[in-house]
């Protein structure tokens, strides 16, 4: 995809005029067609809004760089994710956003040809410490992927799962969890009285909210959510919506989506990515109605993408 047109030539200096910043950064130094040096392979600062800096960070994200083979797929991004927040990452299709998103949690470490530098922390811990123990760092954060895949078992025991195989057998403890989860998922109402009855029955919303369910059961310090709605009807998407503003606050959430509405409705904070760099990434009312860069303006309206 292309991105926006060229800056036009000031024809009293015989070159390209530098874009403006717009909205609330109007005062500050131009800056070089972003998108165009990040197409032609060049490196750009990242513009992130001092409010996100102000937040105290669950996630912190520093001069990440990951590579399938010899191709650069994320380039040098750095960015704190704000603790009890939801965070959105949109760009176009291939600018990195699963694949940053995945590698929150070492997905990509199953990837033969995946190298990576920098580095990532959770509450202070890294998560490429030679010293970390992968399974456990899983074990503290929730994923959900675009499809639902509940496991080929009952409704209680989907949610109950990660109790079990960390020993959990009292049936008191587990009830409870079971309830509490899916109440937080919104979902109680409609199976509680059929929690033995298979997973798979289940319609597609209903599966997605009960894979939601069983990542809140282990109390994840991050959930991670891999465009969460991409294959849902427009009800079974409103109500997934509806469930990450209830998850607000309780839960760091940090979500990969393509539907602006989406992201506008449904988080506090969004980052704008183009072919493997973080352009910008600020509160999300000052993103989609007065960024600091043209170049987000034009994304975020629709111009390209």
């Amino acid at each position: 995809m292309k991105p926006p047109s060229p800056a036009p030539i000031n024809s009293s200096a015989g070159k390209p005029a530098a874009p403006e910043k717009i909205g609330a950064a109007t005062g500050r130094q131009p800056v070089a067609d972003r998108l165009a040096t990040v197409a032609a392979g060049g490196q750009v600062p990242a513009e992130v809004h001092d409010l996100v800096r102000r937040e105290p960070a669950v996630l912190e994200i520093d001069q990440f760089n990951l590579w399938y083979g010899t191709k650069q797929a994320l380039h040098a991004v750095s960015m704190p994710i704000p603790h009890g927040k939801v965070t959105a990452l949109v760009g176009p299709s291939g600018c990195g956003k699963s694949t940053l998103l995945r590698s929150v949690n070492r997905l990509n470490d199953l990837v033969p040809s995946v190298r990576i530098s920098g580095d990532m922390r959770l509450n202070g811990d890294s998560i490429y410490d030679p010293r970390m123990d992968v399974i456990e760092l899983r074990k503290r954060m929730g994923m959900v992927f675009q499809r639902p895949n509940p496991f080929p078992m009952s409704i209680y025991e989907n949610v109950v799962y990660a109790l079990r195989i960390d020993g959990e057998s009292n049936r008191g403890v587990l009830d409870e969890v079971c309830e509490t989860s899916l109440r937080g998922a919104a979902l109680w109402d409609e199976v509680k009285d059929r929690l033995s009855d298979s997973a798979l029955g289940l319609s597609g919303g209903q599966q997605q909210r009960l894979c939601i369910a069983r990542a809140i059961a282990a109390e994840p310090e991050v959930l991670l959510l891999d465009e969460p709605c991409s294959a849902l009807d427009p009800i079974a998407t409103g109500k997934v919506e509806d469930l990450i503003q209830e998850l607000r606050g309780r839960y760091s959430v940090l979500i990969v989506t393509h539907n602006m509405q989406q992201a506008s409705r449904s988080s506090d904070y969004t980052a704008f990515m183009y072919l493997g760099r973080l352009i910008e990434y600020g509160p999300t009312p000052d993103i989609f109605t007065k960024p600091v860069l043209r170049e987000t303006e034009a994304y975020v309206t629709g111009r390209f993408g």
